[in-house]
């Protein structure tokens, strides 16, 4: 059984070569655009981590918010990207309870060792 991993995104870089990338790593992907579904579908779905689109549309701080505070899914690694100068979007993904963020360049260069380290997070 392949594990789970959703990514929330609206553009189409970096999105969906995320997904590609977590693909060739035998993830199962659940791609979401909708912000305000996010904790639900987080919630029912049990993922083994979660990537999150800091340049989408809506309240995505609001949402990981929601994912730390539900005892359900407070344990899931978050992993926010963003445009690597969107400094102030990163470090407010941080305060609201995202594990890791990084900037877009790196993000899928760099997929496996940032796994490696949102898995093995306390």
């Amino acid at each position: 059984m392949q594990p789970l991993a959703i990514v929330f995104y609206e553009r189409l870089m970096p999105g969906s070569q995320l997904v590609n990338r977590l693909q060739d790593l035998n993830y199962r992907v659940l791609a979401v655009n909708n912000p305000a579904l996010l904790a639900a579908i987080t919630k029912r779905e049990t993922p083994l981590l979660l990537f999150v689109d800091l340049e989408a549309r809506g309240d995505i701080c609001g949402a990981i918010e929601k994912i730390r505070a539900d005892a359900a899914t407070s344990h899931l690694p978050v992993i926010a990207f963003a445009p690597d100068h969107k400094t102030e979007a990163l470090a407010a993904a941080q305060k609201a309870g995202a594990n890791l963020t990084v900037g877009e360049n790196a993000l899928t260069g760099h997929l496996q060792t940032l796994l490696d380290q949102a898995l093995h997070l306390d």
